[in-house]
Order: structure tokens, then sequence, then C-alpha cells
């Protein structure tokens, strides 16, 4: 099996890539690199650039906070945060797809044996802009994607406000 083909059937299982057709997908693979970093190896730190979308193709990628970013000085913190653990056809990152603005996480990888395809940023979008089509699928599933984590997260807030000791 040839690399691209290869690279359609992982997107094939990442939510983003929903409803993308066989052509659409394999123009995005012919974008894709690869990385297989190892266990506990950094891929990218909180308040970093980004213009990289990932996809697990095998292995686990946990993603993390650090709360002493958002804590006062006095307040006790025993590290990072793992938030979420990312998995075989799943994607982390996509937000610097859209706003190129800082990681809102880290991303650390979690199994010995992982490998992530990457995706450049300026490449899926002049794709996108050359096949609109594929840009409006694309794009509304990353926001049905970023909506689906951020309810995530909401309910992991009020569950911690929920249960936080009163002053």
């Amino acid at each position: 099996m040839d690399k691209i083909t290869e690279y359609v059937n992982i997107l094939r299982q990442a939510d983003i890539f929903y409803d993308l057709s066989d052509e659409q997908l394999k123009m995005i693979a012919a974008l894709c690199t690869e990385i297989a970093p190892k266990k506990g190896e950094v891929i990218f730190e909180e308040n970093s650039a980004g213009d990289e979308l990932y996809v697990v193709a095998n292995g686990t990628v946990d993603i993390t906070v650090n709360p002493a970013l958002v804590q006062s000085a006095d307040a006790k913190t025993s590290g990072p945060v793992t938030i979420a653990t990312i998995r075989r056809g799943q994607a982390f990152g996509e937000i610097a797809l859209v706003d190129q603005g800082l990681r809102s996480a880290s991303a650390r990888c979690s199994s010995k044996k992982a490998r992530l395809l990457v995706l450049p940023r300026d490449g899926l979008i002049k794709l996108c802009d050359e096949h609109p089509d594929l840009g409006y699928l694309l794009m509304r599933n990353i926001a049905a994607d970023v909506a689906f984590k951020i309810r995530g997260t909401d309910l992991v807030i009020r569950e911690q406000l929920r249960w936080r000791p009163r002053e």
C-alpha cells in the first residue's frame, strides 16, 4: 500500500474529515508528513506558536495544561494536568488552523509506539481556497470538533467549581 492510501485510511477515521470524498482525502493526504515521537516527548508547548494539525495514526498523546499559568503565585500546583488523551484516528492542534494563535495546551506523547500525521496550516488553507467545497466541509467539521471539546471542558470546569471549597 502506498503512503497516500495509508494516510487516506488514517484521515478517514478522524471526525474532522467526515463527509470528505476519497479524492478530497487524497489531496489532504498528499500534504501529510509523519513523525514518531518517543514516549514523554513534547510535541508542542502551551502558549507556543502553532501552524500544524496532528492526526494520531498510532499510540496516544496527552493534552495538558499548566494551572500555574492562571493561578496566583502563592497557589500550590502539582505541575501540568492532563485534560484529554488523544487516540488513533483523533486530531489535535486544529485551532492553529483557524486563528494561528498560541497553543492553548501542551501535547506530549504518552505511548511507546506513536506515529502522527502532520498537516501544515499553509498547505491546508491553500487547498481549501482552491477547493471551496472541501474547505467548507473541513471548516464545518473543525468547528463541530472544537465545539464538542469546549462543551466537554465546560463540564469539567463546572464540576471543579461545584466541588471547590467555599472561602
